[in-house]
């Protein structure tokens, strides 16, 4: 049943409960310590090691006017970023231009996210309502959008950091493992800088509004700095 607003009441049960397999999660894990760009084993320690904390942000995004707004409407978010021409179309020093630029110099596109993704996607996410479907989906297609909110490069360094925001953003301890992962087998110093750099990375995430929530496709045309004013990611590492 819908109410007077166009969002929609009714919405499906939450899925059993999703087992945490420890196993799993560390063999994918020691795949990626092998070799980072393992794109699909981030998925993989990330569905091991799950848990109910998709659910919670899931509840969370749904709680929220923009992510009500958001399931009424159902935009595509890939389908906007993957829109190349008409994002470098936008101002220069648009959020929008910011990323085509990012995922340009970087030979990206959001494609490679849904099948790294779809690689190790289990046979019971097939299962998942239109709703969480539709936020799972979004959430995946968040991630460079966050690279370039953040400033964190493509390098090993700036994935282990953005890997960092979005754990204080998600709270999955799957990316929590990975994040502790990069810290212990990082560069050694007495100093612990890289330790302290993931840590700042974190804090940054923590003090940023929620950022699974926001409605980019507004956002795209807007100037960058004034976008991460209004987000309160702040700037610098």
């Amino acid at each position: 049943m819908a109410s007077g607003s166009g969002v929609r009441e009714e919405l499906a049960a939450a899925p059993a409960p999703r087992r945490v397999e420890w196993g799993r999660a560390w063999r994918a894990l020691r795949s990626l310590i092998a070799d980072p760009e393992r794109t699909d084993q981030v998925f993989e320690v990330i569905q091991s090691l799950a848990g109910q904390s998709g659910e919670r942000l899931f509840q969370r995004f749904r709680a929220h006017p923009d992510g009500r707004r958001l399931l009424a409407e159902r935009p595509s978010l890939l389908a906007t970023l993957a829109d190349r021409q008409r994002l470098e179309a936008l101002p220069e020093c648009s959020f929008g231009r910011a990323y085509a630029a990012f995922m340009r110099e970087g030979e990206l596109s959001g494609e490679g996210l849904v099948d790294a993704a779809q690689a190790v996607r289990r046979p019971e996410a097939e299962q998942v309502d239109p709703d969480r479907r539709f936020f799972f989906d979004r959430l995946r297609d968040m991630h460079d959008l966050w690279h370039v909110l953040t400033g964190y490069g493509r390098d090993p360094a700036g994935e282990a950091a953005n890997l960092s925001f979005s754990y204080a953003q998600t709270r999955n301890r799957g990316i929590g493992a990975i994040v502790l992962a990069a810290a212990l087998v990082g560069p050694k110093r007495l100093d612990l800088e890289w330790q302290r750099a993931l840590w700042r990375a974190w804090r940054r995430g923590r003090r940023a509004r929620p950022l699974p929530m926001v409605p980019y496709e507004d956002l795209l045309p807007l100037p960058l700095d004034e976008v991460r004013r209004s987000l309160r990611v702040e700037p610098g590492w």
